[in-house]
């Protein structure tokens, strides 16, 4: 029998912002409803507020390197 080995953990994607954590309208705490993924790695993540019931959607886009950093792409 052969051996397979699988990674523990999946590799993290690094983004350009951090993710809403307060309600933009009344500064209470944001529950995540959905992540959804999209095109060309971007993440679309729908929150709702726990004071005032509001929605919110907050597009992440991956981190893009400049030309001449030479660091790697990121994962898509």
């Amino acid at each position: 029998m052969s051996v397979i080995e699988v990674e523990a953990a999946p590799p993290r994607r690094i983004y350009t912002r951090a993710v809403l954590s307060n309600c933009p309208e009344c500064a209470g705490d944001l529950a995540v409803l959905r992540v959804i993924g999209g095109r060309a790695g971007c993440e679309y993540w729908t929150m709702r507020c726990t004071e005032c019931g509001g929605i919110h959607l907050d597009i992440l886009k991956p981190n893009q390197a400049s030309e001449d950093d030479g660091g790697a792409l990121p994962a898509a």
